[in-house]
């Protein structure tokens, strides 16, 4: 099943809560939720009172994409404020497998994400012990980039190894989606698809369901 996750960090947080319940009403089965510290990407964006606070906005799978080092330091916190997937970066991790480990300890859906220049090789070893793995379309840090064309074959590398290995794990990207490319990850293997811009410039509903349709 193909999925549609809106990002919130395109969204305008003086209506945050509306503008998430628009996206739940016109089909949206996830909510993204993008965690930056600063340090593992440039820039900070939000975190857990946020997470907190909006967690009763509508009934979404909540979709927790960490960007931050070291990130068995909050695996509790984000949980407790209602995460249903938590997503860490391997090259963020010093032991992922733990990081894993007590993700799954707690209850949650754990997902694995690599940058554009990792190379898919690097979550091998943890592929039958996650939910989800995240190919990251664009640089990490920043909302409204261009879609990374070269990230298409890793896409294919990533579904391909799920598939040869019978496992079932979602593939995830994130970065330059828009009604008019969403087709190319889908067709590489994606079947998770975050997207920020695309969803909250303009007309929600009416982008949530022309994404959606593309999907189909």
């Amino acid at each position: 099943m193909n999925i549609l996750a809106p990002s919130i960090l395109s969204a305008d947080f003086t209506i945050l809560g509306q503008q998430i319940k628009e996206t739940e009403a016109a089909g949206a089965q996830y909510l993204h939720f993008d965690v930056m510290d600063g340090i593992f990407v440039p820039s900070i964006s939000f975190g857990l009172p946020v997470l907190k606070s909006i967690r009763k906005a509508s009934k979404q799978v909540y979709d927790v994409h960490l960007m931050i080092e070291e990130p068995i330091r909050y695996i509790e916190h984000f949980v407790e404020s209602g995460a249903d997937i938590i997503t860490f970066h391997v090259e963020a991790a010093s032991d992922s497998r733990e990081v894993i480990d007590k993700i799954r300890s707690l209850g949650k859906k754990v997902g694995l994400a690599i940058k554009p220049k990792t190379p898919v090789e690097a979550v091998v070893p943890y592929l039958e012990h996650i939910d989800m793995l995240l190919v990251m379309t664009v640089e990490p840090g920043f909302g409204g980039q261009k879609y990374m064309d070269e990230c298409t074959d890793k896409i294919k590398e990533a579904r391909k190894l799920i598939s040869d290995a019978g496992l079932s794990v979602d593939v995830e990207i994130d970065g330059g989606v828009t009604v008019d490319n969403v087709n190319v990850p889908l067709e590489a293997g994606a079947n998770v698809i975050v997207a920020g811009s695309a969803v909250f410039n303009g007309d929600i509903s009416e982008n949530v369901k022309n994404l959606l349709g593309k999907m189909q």
